[in-house]
């Protein structure tokens, strides 16, 4: 059977791999692609959580993409809303046409000589294993596994009573309605599903080991509201979209420089939604810096209208075992649940699980470093997406996509075949993504590095990081450009 090529394989159906297909078809519409994906569905992450409330936690002026306005009244929109935008997207772009879906990635080898990948992919559907080419490679796979959520072994849970479920894996048969629920653990997707789960349930406690900061924002954006009225969507679009990036720019900004000041800012905040003597200080008051791990954004203080109205409460507390009727703490208190749900986070797994090679050489991730965020020291003509952790994530997703049109063009432009990025010659290595949050912690040793400087370092600043990537030179000293067939030099740091 003859080995299909395209110009562009682009690894994921998300909503980066979505969106960069998109800039292909709208940038680089002389150039061949195709899309594999290893689920049955378009959406990636969005079509995958199907817990109770799951909705964005960025606002949808800026998770949206920058060519597509987002016309829905609500800016922190619900998972639905969000799919469904990302389905009618790869429709209106004609991108649909080009996925192949329950295509899972196994591993992509690179041949210098031809200047071409070869990539091997299993068919779930089939059971059979396909082989396809392409002259350039772009993983929009995300860093999280898919098929198991992370759930850490608590002592007792076989003699629990009651169910116990994940919310990566929601059961569409579980009824929580008049229910006793706990849910363990105190970030987004915690502080998204009480909330919603308080609405039926008889009780919602969030069992927390530690507090996260949580900030109540208006779900709807009032600028956005007012200028729907005067100007078409194209034109209201970008004015919004600019104003948020600034200001969550500024946020993260004043967090690092002034981190007591935004704490304070916080706290106050919190206080202000609960009622008088709550414990904001046990419950809301993490033990690091704001932005040493994301915010918690709740829509409409939602978290905080459970909470004072009694439907919900939090306890903060380590859990000794489980028991028959719930879940008993170090305290010694037990806590009454027919229900568990342990939102306990993500396991991290890089490029989607599949294993790349350079001329027979394995790539080993952890040894090689990333040059502007988006491609690895020592392999040629490839780029990945790994989105901001301080911002929307398609903010940079976008920025890589379009970085990639312009490589394309430059190699045509030039007669060159070939993009490898270079490691730094010296200079502290740190890790690729700044988060202290314990699913980046669990695996950070699998992911690759990056450089103290540009253009091995980005700077998790929006404004800046598009002039360099829209505008910024192309020939630089951390890539090379050549031609099929020239030997390629040792290019990963030890």
């Amino acid at each position: 059977m003859a080995t299909d090529h395209v110009d562009v394989l682009i690894v994921g159906a998300g909503l980066s791999g979505v969106g960069a297909a998109c800039r292909l078809s709208r940038d680089c519409p002389e150039k061949t692609y195709a899309v594999l994906e290893s689920r049955d569905a378009i959406g990636g992450t969005w079509d995958l959580f199907r817990y109770p409330g799951v909705r964005s936690d960025s606002d949808m002026f800026t998770l949206g993409y920058s060519f597509e306005p987002w016309t829905d009244p609500k800016a922190i929109a619900d998972g639905d809303s969000i799919r469904d935008y990302v389905r009618r997207t790869a429709d209106e772009y004609g991108v649909t046409g080009h996925i192949r879906f329950r295509h899972r990635v196994l591993r992509a080898d690179w041949d210098g000589e031809r200047a071409r990948w070869t990539v091997h992919a299993h068919r779930d559907d089939t059971g059979e294993t396909v082989t396809l080419t392409c002259s350039f490679l772009f993983t929009c796979t995300g860093y999280y596994r898919y098929d198991a959520g992370y759930a850490p072994q608590f002592p007792g849970t076989d003699r629990f009573a009651g169910r116990i479920v994940h919310p990566q894996h929601w059961p569409a048969d579980l009824d929580h309605t008049g229910r006793r629920v706990v849910v363990i653990g105190s970030g987004a997707t915690a502080v998204t599903l009480v909330p919603a789960l308080a609405e039926r349930a008889a009780h919602v406690t969030m069992l927390q080991r530690s507090p996260t900061y949580v900030l109540a924002l208006p779900s709807r954006d009032v600028l956005a509201d007012a200028l729907r009225r005067w100007l078409p969507a194209k034109a209201a679009y970008p004015v919004v979209r600019w104003k948020n990036v600034l200001l969550a720019t500024a946020n993260f900004q004043l967090s690092r420089r002034a981190p007591a000041l935004v704490r304070k800012l916080l706290l106050r905040a919190v206080r202000g939604r609960l009622p008088a003597g709550y414990d904001v200080d046990r419950h809301f008051s993490p033990r690091y810096d704001p932005w040493d791990q994301r915010l918690c954004v709740v829509p409409d203080g939602d978290l905080f209208t459970a909470l004072a109205r009694g439907r919900a409460s939090v306890v903060t507390d380590t859990i000794d075992t489980f028991t028959e009727r719930g879940v008993r703490l170090s305290s010694g208190e037990e806590l009454a649940a027919d229900v568990v749900v342990t939102a306990t986070g993500l396991n991290l797994l890089a490029l989607g699980g599949m294993t790349l090679s350079v001329d027979g050489a394995e790539v080993e991730l952890p040894r090689t470093v990333a040059y502007k965020g988006m491609m690895l020291s020592g392999v040629p003509n490839f780029a990945m997406t790994i989105g901001y952790t301080n911002a929307s994530w398609t903010l940079k997703s976008d920025l890589v996509a379009t970085y990639v049109c312009r490589l394309l063009h430059h190699l045509d432009r030039t007669g060159q075949q070939v993009v490898t990025p270079l490691p730094p010659p010296d200079g502290e290595l740190v890790p690729i993504i700044d988060l202290a949050a314990g699913y980046v912690l669990r695996s950070i040793d699998v992911l690759p590095r990056q450089g103290a400087r540009a253009p091995w370092r980005l700077h998790q600043n929006y404004p800046r990081d598009a002039l360099l990537m829209r505008h910024g030179r192309l020939t630089d000293p951390g890539v090379r450009f050549s031609r099929a067939g020239t030997p390629e030099r040792r290019t990963v740091r030890a």
